[in-house]
């Protein structure tokens, strides 16, 4: 449980259900605190679980109706002014595969996992350039954080688009 003053309080869990990675569970609630302590939210429980592609995948099933594994689900449980109930669902194995292929650490591909699915439980959107632009840059500053630099700003995304083309 995160405390920001004598009128927030927030908590965050954290389920580690995967065999792939080593988690750091207080990285992950800190970059979740970071973003919610950004917002009017003064209440909130958000869980965090940590999973793999068959995992995810069925959940991606079941509740949005995509049969394929993905690398991050949120949902809103409840929400109100001031109160967020909210989980997010990140793929490890997923991670993995993203974290080789832009040559940087799965740790910090599954923290940007959390990370945008923190920003969606509290109204951020990537469906239209515009505000996906929004969520990207709000994205820059939460990992700047934690002394990361997205992979699409990194000079080895840029090598990765030269070499598809």
């Amino acid at each position: 449980m995160v405390t920001l003053n004598e009128n927030s309080q927030l908590v965050i869990d954290v389920a580690d259900e995967q065999t792939i990675l080593a988690v750091d569970h207080d990285r992950i609630r800190l970059a979740v605190e970071q973003i919610l302590g950004e917002t009017r939210i003064g209440q909130a429980e958000v869980s965090v679980a940590v999973v793999d592609d068959q995992t995810i995948r069925q959940l991606n099933a079941r509740y949005l109706d995509h049969d394929c594994a993905t690398d991050v689900l949120s949902f809103v449980l409840e929400q109100q002014e001031e109160k967020l109930d909210g989980q997010i669902v990140v793929s490890a194995q997923t991670a993995q595969a993203e974290a080789a292929r832009y040559g940087w650490p799965p740790e910090d591909e599954l923290l940007l996992y959390v990370v945008h699915g923190a920003l969606h439980l509290v109204g951020y959107d990537d469906g239209t350039p515009e505000s996906r632009q929004r969520m990207r840059q709000k994205e820059r500053e939460a990992l700047a954080r934690f002394s990361l630099e997205p992979h699409w700003d990194a000079p080895a995304a840029s090598r990765h688009a030269e070499a598809e083309e």
